[in-house]
């Protein structure tokens, strides 16, 4: 016994609101996330590195002062120039493996898929095994529809196409067209 159509249970003005909702509360947690991660970065920074006082200080103090920031630049250059070493090396090495996956991939072609026709009965068989005796003749239950009825409704009028298009031009063509939409037997 087939079933009605299941109806949703909620309505489509529900739908709208839960995901206006859904998507206010993902932009409070990204406004959220994007406060969260700039009060990291100032707490970095401010662990990191300290305040400059320079009122007060002499000249010699002042060159120290500038040497030793040289010095934590030079370290940090150093650094990043390492790090920019490594991530070129690595994106080097994955072009190189890239390459080697698509030779080892170009030997052997996969063949183009190709759609396989199954009939029901035979998919069942493949799925159950052939011990399980169980038919779907589907096209049993479908209604049998005959030709010549069809044939019958339709009228085929074979004549000369040029007095056909010569009756149809102008407005009286048109409105003849008209008049034989309205009616279905001709007049």
């Amino acid at each position: 016994m087939p079933e009605p159509e299941r109806k949703s249970k909620i309505t489509a003005s529900r739908k709208l609101l839960l995901k206006s909702l859904m998507l206010a509360k993902a932009k409070e947690e990204w406004d959220q996330e994007i406060v969260d991660k700039q009060s990291e970065k100032e707490r970095y920074l401010a662990e990191r590195v300290t305040p400059l006082h320079t009122s007060g200080l002499s000249l010699s103090q002042l060159q120290d002062l500038c040497r030793e920031l040289h010095e934590k630049v030079e370290i940090v250059d150093e650094e990043r120039y390492d790090i920019e070493a490594k991530c070129n090396h690595n994106t080097r090495e994955i072009k190189d493996l890239k390459i080697k996956v698509l030779d080892l991939r170009g030997k052997f072609k996969r063949p183009p898929l190709r759609r396989v026709r199954v009939s029901a009965d035979a998919m069942l068989r493949a799925l159950l095994g052939s011990k399980h005796k169980v038919s779907m003749d589907l096209r049993a239950n479908l209604k049998s529809v005959k030709k010549e009825d069809t044939e019958k409704e339709r009228p085929v009028e074979v004549g000369d196409w040029r007095k056909n298009v010569e009756a149809m031009s102008g407005m009286e063509g048109r409105k003849k067209m008209f008049d034989a939409a309205k009616s279905p037997t001709g007049q």
